[in-house]
């Protein structure tokens, strides 16, 4: 069997596995609103151009991307149903994962949610302090960033990222990729690593469903290992497991899919598009998400 492949953390994108490309479903994709590359509408333009009719923009702490497209509607592509989107990056204190983060998505959350829209802004807030001091971080060890992030539009409230610094440190030349900057510089354990603030996966939880929306676990390929700990996170009200990771293996997707099935989530799936490696275009060639998956995501939404 082969072994599970984990998620970078950080943005880039996987070695994709073979297979795919008529998915019509897309609930995990993310924007220049966070740490993706695409604008907003850029990428409603491409996903629709290659054949997703359901797509969820699913920002790091931010809907500012929903909110755009949705308040001018003629951006969104004809035949495409965009569904609010989320993803929470909370801390799994005491739980032994990698950066020790589990990362919540969300769906169908009321934008208007006064309560959920404060708890993301305090969430892009810790996520700009932990920015700030991993480029003074970098200017200590001498290598400085200043003149390449000064473009940033801070004004614009967007979900700032470790993959920004990480861009900003292949212009400076003092890494050669993404993957290169995470895992000589700026990733756990790196000389310019600075630990993240913030929400725990509970807190995460309760915040998305507050608002409406339904919690789900995202490319968690540890779940056929960690039944006691989704239990507990079933019990505060998780609801759902994302199954059709784009770059899980076959065998990898069965056994989550075991799990989902054995606990009661609701199975998702997306691409978790960044674009730092290729098109989305490309992405989806290897994206098999089955058009079933967004009529339960509807059913649970509707609950």
């Amino acid at each position: 069997m082969d072994p599970p492949r984990r998620k970078t953390r950080h943005g880039a994108e996987p070695t994709p596995i073979a297979g795919g490309g008529t998915s019509i479903v897309d609930l995990h994709t993310h924007t220049s609103r966070s740490d993706g590359i695409l604008e907003p509408a850029g990428l409603v333009r491409d996903v629709a151009a290659a054949g997703v009719r359901h797509l969820s923009i699913t920002d790091h702490d931010t809907l500012g991307g929903f909110r755009e497209l949705t308040a001018s509607p003629d951006l969104i592509p004809d035949g495409l149903e965009l569904i609010a989107g989320v993803e929470i990056n909370a801390i799994a204190r005491g739980i032994p994962l990698q950066d020790g983060e589990l990362h919540i998505l969300g769906f169908g959350m009321d934008p208007a949610d006064e309560a959920f829209e404060a708890a993301l802004a305090a969430q892009r807030a810790s996520r700009r302090r932990r920015f700030e001091r991993t480029v003074a971080r970098l200017a200590e060890i001498g290598m400085p960033i200043d003149a390449h992030v000064v473009d940033i539009d801070l004004a614009r409230d967007d979900a700032l990222g470790r993959p920004t610094v990480a861009r900003a440190l292949i212009a400076a030349g003092y890494a050669e990729s993404v993957e290169d900057a995470f895992r000589r510089l700026i990733g756990w354990g790196g000389p310019a690593y600075v630990p993240r603030e913030g929400l725990g996966p509970v807190a995460a939880i309760e915040a998305i469903a507050a608002a409406g929306g339904v919690p789900v676990l995202a490319h968690f390929s540890e779940a056929p290992g960690q039944l006691g700990l989704l239990r507990e996170l079933r019990d505060a009200g998780l609801r759902g497991l994302e199954v059709y990771y784009r770059t899980f293996s076959p065998d990898t997707v069965g056994l989550v899919s075991d799990v989902a099935t054995r606990l009661g989530f609701v199975a998702t799936g997306g691409s978790d598009y960044h674009g730092d490696l290729m098109t989305y275009a490309e992405a989806h060639a290897t994206l098999n998400v089955p058009p079933i998956v967004v009529e339960r995501v509807h059913e649970a939404m509707r609950r």
